[in-house]
């Protein structure tokens, strides 16, 4: 599969090694060339030192016809608008923004673009191993749909809420953000 990767910040590059070792042909881009100091020497893919959130950058990149995008920079604002590039101009199908602020999580999963928010997934994992309910707010929104550039209608999406606790299996109960109730197997298990 061709995985390209926009930040080469921690994330980023533990991605990209992992995805290089299984053999994927990954694709970095970072505006900074001292983030790539953070793959391995034995890194086989490509490192590109330019914006992730430029149309034009990206398909220098080869970024068009890829299988993966995954925008992990810092900013919540330059990732989803490198999602949105990746998905409205170029075509890619499976998209994921990295995301800090979980109300914009949401937000953005209203536009079509799956996130994951770290903020509640490591609340939600300090909770757990402290032997505390999550918060029941999503970590992981996976949206289908949303909005093309070639549309004239607002953007509709579908979008699956998952709980850190549901994704790791672990135990969770709680109120979604959407108001409704989550459970996981295990419910009242200690971290």
């Amino acid at each position: 599969m061709k995985i390209v990767i926009v930040g080469c910040g921690r994330v980023g590059a533990v991605l990209a090694e992992s995805y290089d070792a299984a053999g994927h042909e990954v694709v970095v881009l970072d505006m900074s060339t001292r983030a790539f100091d953070r793959l391995p020497s034995e890194f086989r893919g490509s490192a590109i030192r330019g914006d992730g959130t430029d149309e034009d950058t990206l398909r220098r990149a080869g970024s068009e016809g890829a299988d993966i995008f995954l925008a992990l920079t810092e900013g919540d604002n330059r990732n989803t608008m490198a999602a949105q590039v990746a998905t409205e101009k170029l075509g890619i199908e499976r998209v994921v923004a990295k995301i800090n602020d979980p109300v914009r999580a949401a937000a953005y999963a209203e536009l079509g673009i799956t996130t994951v928010c770290r903020t509640t997934m490591l609340a939600d994992a300090i909770s757990g191993l402290l032997g505390f309910a999550p918060s029941g707010v999503p970590s992981v929104i996976a949206a289908s749909g949303g909005h093309h550039a070639d549309q004239d209608r607002p953007p509709i999406a579908s979008r699956v809420a998952i709980t850190t606790a549901e994704a790791s299996g672990t135990t969770a109960s709680g109120t979604t953000a959407s108001g409704t109730t989550a459970s996981g197997a295990g419910a009242g298990r200690e971290g």
